[in-house]
């Protein structure tokens, strides 16, 4: 019996050979992740520990139905795709290709990634695997956001992927919790220059407050504030590798935001950013925020509190 319908489906632009073509994003509920214990994580709350392979096939053919004209076919699953069932996996990659996709995009913890090994004779076309890094810092990736592995256990899974030819993504977390505005900056910028030679493209993720998170209890005591949408175009023009970002709940206090003003135009250039890789689209922002957010840099190394909300 079907216990449940995907958490969501919809169509977006990708970036796919230096084009913009449209993508089936799809976010399963599935049983989550085995980690589960990361500081701002709040996926949880869209899994269900008793779904079944036949409520996952369920659920694929549900969100196969909205595909419309998509080249890529994008799955998150609130924990890694290499954790579920093979009986599920080798049903995704036979409708990638009934479906003719071009491209399929999942996400992995470093240790589930040495699984596709069992997979690499259903997969012929081109595979990208997302994994969440968040940081190379092992001190801020295991004190700030108890992430549970190492850089080094990045770096082999990386170089495991990427010797099967596969395609490697990282996911870099933009103001973990207890760092400044310019501890965040500074910190992905190193990660960017860390990882660029061991994946094919990073995407740069704002940290977001989720509910029922540890991440939210400080917020809700003004000690930590979702970074600042300036700070994500800092990252992004001194990137020196394919980076993209589409931050979540941009725009709200929960979410990365500016003054409010000029929250939307900021984000609009972020995501054309992300599609075209021009830097040209952020020369003509500005906005009197600006300058709070500037000297927002100078101070909150010394407050080591949000001096905004």
């Amino acid at each position: 019996m079907v216990t449940t319908e995907p958490v969501a489906v919809w169509i977006e632009k990708e970036r796919f050979h230096e084009d913009a073509v449209d993508c089936l994003t799809v976010i399963l509920r599935t049983r989550g992740c085995s980690w589960n214990k990361c500081l701002m994580c709040g996926y949880r709350r869209d899994t269900n520990h008793r779904i079944k392979t036949s409520d996952l096939i369920y659920q694929i053919n549900e969100a196969l139905k909205k595909k419309g004209k998509a080249k890529v076919l994008k799955i998150f699953t609130s924990g890694s795709f290499f954790e579920l069932d093979k009986e599920f996996r080798d049903y995704v990659y036979d409708k990638v290709r009934e479906y003719e996709f071009e491209k399929l995009i999942v996400e992995s913890r470093p240790e589930y990634v040495y699984e596709i090994e069992k997979d690499e004779d259903k997969i012929n076309f081109e595979l990208e695997v997302g994994i969440g890094l968040e940081t190379s810092n092992d001190f801020i990736r295991e004190i700030c956001i108890n992430k549970g592995f190492t850089f080094e256990d990045f770096i082999r899974s990386a170089k495991y992927l990427r010797d099967k030819g596969f395609r490697v993504k990282a996911y870099l977390l933009l103001k973990p919790p207890f760092l400044s505005e310019r501890e965040a900056i500074e910190d992905a910028l190193k990660s960017l220059e860390d990882v660029k030679e061991y994946v094919d493209v990073v995407s740069l993720n704002p940290t977001n407050v989720q509910s029922n998170t540890y991440i939210e209890i400080l917020w809700k005591k003004g000690m930590y504030r979702p970074p600042w949408l300036w700070s994500v175009i800092e990252v992004l023009k001194n990137a020196d590798i394919e980076i993209i970002s589409d931050p979540v709940g941009a725009g709200s206090l929960r979410g990365p935001h500016n003054c409010g003003r000029c929250d939307k135009k900021v984000v609009k250039a972020i995501r054309d950013f992300s599609l075209t890789q021009d830097n040209s689209v952020f020369e003509d922002l500005s906005c009197k925020c600006l300058k709070i957010w500037k000297k927002i840099l100078e101070l909150e190394n010394y407050s080591r509190i949000p001096l905004t909300r």
